[in-house]
Formats: structure tokens, C-alpha cells, sequence
């Protein structure tokens, strides 16, 4: 009877561990993902199996204050490689210190690489993440609420994760879009802002966008070609950036509603944005500059070029063979920050583009700094170690589109559990690592507090 009784509460007793482990999984397994947070005791990580968009359990990040975290997991890729990470995301509350630089979003650990953070209340949206390995042969790829620059609070899910490798690209020929805001509409500190591009405004950006392509061909070389296309948008933006270098300018972020279906359908290699900010009777406050570059689109090169807020007594963007033969400088300029900034991440040395008096060179009359591009672009910049610029390479190094995964190879990157004999095997082997694991978090010099390891 006793014997009866033992085996009884036996099989009683593996039934409830294995429930209990179940139900740890169910809730807290991530899958071997690093959970971590910048400010301790701020978030809380957990598996959602009621809030999801497939079978598997979905990724769930909430802060009540401004923290930035994240789940992440380190994984072997192939140098100079184009890679592309997708998922479902949903947003609950979402707030953000800065909108540009933190919300939810697909990031890479230690980059600048992110999605455009996504903030506010919304349903179940598909995001993705187009990156270069570039040297490296290790990456951490982090599912965040918070961002590289910015702290966010509020409620993320993440659902239905995919990891591709894909094929480069290594064409030459740059697809370039230029989209001209045609109505602005911005209210800031009780004062309404107003502008509209003017026909002239609109013709002289269509005439130096054509010039701008012929340049960069003739600058390189023959090296690289320009593809472009002008679309006006005629819905008011609303939204503007700043920060204390430049004051206001228009980011992705703010832009994205307007020209998300266009780059949804084509793939563009660089993106201008065409803009009027003030004319002779005010403007919304900027820091002395026309054009704005160096940042980025999701993973495409992001630049602003400004109208003169008085056309008439300007010079700019007019071809006149005594005032300016380069009125396509302000595009050249801005477009190769993108390929400055590609060049450096690979590893490049390359001189920075607003050097040029460093190296002997000054703007002239009617030219501007045209000798200076010329060299640039063409490596051949004099120094006492020889000829320094661009590599050849920067004129392939273009951003990462879906046509570079016509025939992706897809990453195990998620694990998941196929039975139960499986779970209960990964649940205990985790546990013996974790503390292994834990320890060698705490050594390292990480961006990150890490508060869980499983």
C-alpha cells in the first residue's frame, strides 16, 4: 500500500515540475536572448500567449518610466553580407525622450543600425531591419524599446521573428529620390509656421538633381551612375527635429507617414527631401545651413536641402558662367556624408568631408569647393603618405534592399522547443548555464546592465 502511495505522489510530483516548467517556459523562457536594461528595476521581460500573431509565443517589453531595454542574441555571420531581420511588432502606450532615436524597434548592439523606432498605440505592423555584417563576424541582434540616443516607457510586443542572409548587390548604379514637401504646416510655442515650395523652388531642385547625377558620374570617374526620380508631396508635414547644433530640421521620423508607401515600392539608394522653411517675412529657426545629411532612412542615406529663404536676392541652385558653375553643390555635399559615413563604418580612412582647408583646399568663387569633391571622390588628395579620399568602393557600397534576398538562406534564430522532452532538456541545461553565463556579463564592459540570461 505504502508502495501504491509512493509511486502515486511520484508520479504527482513529476506532473507538477513538469507543469511548473511548462509554465516557466510559457512565460520566461527567451529562447537563449539576453534580457537587459539600463536603468535596473524599470522593465519587466516576459512570453505573451494570449497578444501574438503565430504560434509561438510573442516577446513582451513594458517599462513604467523611461528606461532603454532590450533582448538580444549574438550570432555568426558572414563578413560584408547583407542580412535582414523581420518581424511583427505591436505598441501599447509607447513614449519616447527622443522620437528620432528610441521606441520600439529591431537594433544591432553597439551600432547605429535600428528600424525607425516606432511609438504611440498600434496594432500588429511589420518591421524590418536591412543590415550590412561588413567586418564583422559576430552580431547582436536586440528586440528594444528604447534606443542608440533616447529612453522610452510604455508596452512592446514582439512577434513572428525571421533572420535572412541574403546576396550583395554590387551595381554601381544609385537610385535616388528626391521628394519635395510641398506644404508645411508647424506650430511651435503658440506661433504657426507656413511654407509652400514655389514653382521656381521646384524647378531649380529638378534642374540640380539632373546635374547632381551627371556630376557624380563625371566626379567618380565613370565609377558610379545616378538613377533619379522627383515625387511632390502634397500632404502637410506637421513635424520637425531638433537639436542644439542645428536647431530644426526634418528627420525620418518626421517625414515617414508622408514617403513611407514610395520607399515601400521602390528601392532607393539615397533619399533627398526638398524643402521650404521660411521666406522673407520669417522662418522656422535653423543654424545656418542649406543642406543636412549623415543620417539615414532604416538603413538608406537621409539628407535635408533647403530653400533660401530669399530667392531673389540668392544665388544658390542657379547656373549663371559668372556667379556659379556648381549650383548642384549642396547635393554632392550632402550625398557624400552618406558615403563618408559608409566608408568609416567599414573601417576606411577616410578624410572628413569638411577637412578640405586641412588639405590646402578653399571654396571659390563660381566653383565652391569643386576641386575638392573632384579629389575626393577620385582618391586623390594629395598628402605627405601618398593619395587619400574614397576607395573605389563606396560607389557599390549601397544600402541593403529586399532584392538582395531573391534567394535568402533563412537563420535558425529562434530555437523554440519542438516537444516537451526538448523543453524540459533546453529549461535545465539553461539553468546550468546561467550562472556561467551571468558571470561573464558581469566582466564585461558592457553598454548594458544585464539582469537576466537565459
Amino acid at each position: 500500500m505504502k508502495k501504491i502511495i509512493s509511486s502515486v505522489m511520484l508520479i504527482f510530483i513529476t506532473v507538477t515540475v513538469i507543469g511548473i516548467i511548462v509554465f516557466v517556459y510559457q512565460k520566461y523562457y527567451f529562447n537563449d536572448f539576453i534580457k537587459a536594461q539600463e536603468k535596473e528595476s524599470q522593465t519587466s521581460f516576459y512570453r505573451d500567449s494570449d497578444v501574438k500573431t503565430n504560434d509561438e509565443r510573442s516577446y513582451c517589453i513594458e517599462s513604467n518610466e523611461f528606461n532603454d531595454a532590450i533582448f538580444f542574441k549574438e550570432i555568426d555571420v558572414n563578413k560584408n553580407t547583407p542580412y535582414k531581420v523581420s518581424c511583427m511588432v505591436k505598441t501599447e502606450n509607447v513614449e519616447s525622450s527622443d522620437p528620432e532615436t528610441s521606441g520600439a524597434c529591431i537594433s544591432l548592439i553597439d551600432t547605429y543600425d535600428q528600424t525607425i523606432p516606432v511609438q504611440g498605440t498600434n496594432d500588429w505592423q511589420k518591421i524590418t531591419l536591412y543590415f550590412d555584417s561588413k567586418n564583422a563576424e559576430k552580431v547582436k541582434i536586440g528586440f528594444r524599446l528604447g534606443g542608440y540616443d533616447g529612453y522610452s516607457k510604455g508596452k512592446v510586443w514582439f512577434s513572428d521573428i525571421h533572420v535572412e542572409e541574403g546576396k550583395k548587390d554590387e551595381s554601381r548604379v544609385w537610385n535616388v529620390a528626391c521628394f519635395l514637401i510641398d506644404n508645411v504646416q508647424f506650430e511651435k510655442d503658440g506661433k504657426q509656421y507656413n511654407y509652400s515650395l514655389t514653382e521656381e523652388d521646384k524647378n531649380l531642385l529638378e534642374i540640380n538633381l539632373n546635374r547632381f547625377g551627371n556630376t557624380c558620374e563625371t566626379f567618380s570617374n565613370g565609377a558610379m551612375k545616378v538613377e533619379h526620380e522627383i515625387i511632390e508631396i502634397t500632404e502637410p508635414l506637421t513635424s520637425f527635429s531638433y537639436d542644439e547644433e542645428n536647431y530644426y530640421y526634418v528627420s525620418p521620423t518626421d517625414v515617414k507617414p508622408l514617403i513611407e508607401k514610395y520607399v515601400n515600392e521602390k528601392e532607393y539608394d539615397h533619399i533627398f527631401i526638398g524643402i521650404r522653411m521660411g521666406n522673407t517675412e520669417g522662418s522656422i529657426p535653423v543654424k545656418d545651413w542649406i543642406g543636412l545629411g549623415s543620417m539615414v532612412y532604416g538603413n538608406i542615406g537621409f539628407s535635408n536641402i533647403r530653400m533660401p529663404n530669399d530667392m531673389s536676392r540668392s544665388k544658390m541652385y542657379r547656373y549663371d558662367i559668372r556667379n556659379d558653375i556648381f549650383p548642384e553643390e549642396v547635393f554632392v555635399h550632402e550625398f557624400l556624408h552618406s558615403l563618408e559615413r559608409n566608408m568609416k563604418e567599414r573601417g576606411y580612412d577616410v578624410p572628413a568631408l569638411h577637412d578640405n582647408e586641412v588639405y590646402g583646399y578653399k571654396s571659390i568663387d563660381s566653383r565652391g569647393l569643386k576641386n575638392w569633391y573632384i579629389d575626393y571622390m577620385q582618391c586623390n588628395i594629395s598628402t605627405d603618405n601618398g593619395k587619400i579620399g574614397l576607395d573605389k568602393s563606396a560607389f557599390s557600397t549601397k544600402p541593403i534592399q529586399e532584392s538582395d534576398f531573391v534567394d535568402a538562406i533563412e537563420l535558425n534564430f529562434e530555437n523554440n522547443p519542438e516537444n516537451i522532452k526538448d523543453l524540459v532538456v533546453q529549461v535545465f541545461q539553461n539553468f546550468k548555464n546561467l550562472i556561467v553565463k551571468s558571470n561573464e556579463e558581469n566582466n564585461e564592459n558592457s553598454e548594458y546592465n544585464t539582469i537576466v540570461t537565459e
